[in-house]
């Protein structure tokens, strides 16, 4: 009898310790996994100067704004905030609930839609302006994947790192807080294209 109550506290701490272990592995894994993909995206938050310049290179643009790889929804929201529908792409659970948290905290909770997703598994073929945090080792893949999706009328901002082919057509900001802005059409040459097949006109 007196090993009964060793055996029972034995228990206690086994339960203790693996109920930690658990919590621990389902709070890390979101922010690990990412890491042990060939291609890591991993979540640096945004300055107040990148949104900003992300919001300049908005200005007179129509349509949903998508952030892919949006970390805790501070593009996004601050896209919603201007007018825009936007809407984020990201693979940290932790983050997308807590960008939810945010947008309903500063009440464009309406205009915003987060998604746990990985980006190479996304279409962004309806979307109009494309906001990229990328690394410089997925930016080749992302290029093409963007031209082969997103129509003549798009927009894409790349921050931090530009896209290895494009030629940007605005650059706004310096260092860390430089940003690009890619018009598709000219990337494509959309408007040559439509010059040259385009009837005349009979007077």
């Amino acid at each position: 009898e007196g090993g009964s109550p060793r055996r029972v506290w034995g228990l206690v701490v086994t339960a203790g310790v693996g109920g930690t272990l658990v919590a621990l592995y389902a709070v890390v894994t979101p922010f690990v996994t990412p890491a042990l993909r060939r291609v890591c995206l991993p979540f640096v938050p945004a300055t107040s100067t990148q949104i900003q310049n992300v919001l300049k290179m908005l200005e007179n643009r129509s349509g949903t704004v998508v952030d892919i790889g949006s970390g805790d929804g501070r593009i996004v929201i601050a896209a919603a905030k201007r007018g825009f529908k936007a809407v984020g792409y990201e693979l940290n659970p932790w983050l997308v609930w807590y960008s939810r948290y945010r947008a309903w905290r500063d009440g464009v909770h309406q205009n915003t839609k987060f998604y746990i997703s990985d980006l190479w598994k996304v279409s962004f073929s309806h979307y109009t302006n494309v906001v990229v945090f990328g690394v410089p080792q997925m930016m080749p893949q992302l290029e093409k994947k963007l031209e082969e999706e997103l129509g003549c009328n798009a927009r894409i901002i790349a921050c931090r790192f530009p896209f290895p082919c494009w030629i940007p057509d605005h650059t706004t900001g310096e260092g860390i807080d430089t940003v690009w802005a890619y018009d598709l059409k000219h990337s494509r040459g959309c408007e040559t294209k439509i010059l040259e097949t385009t009837p005349e006109t009979e007077f």
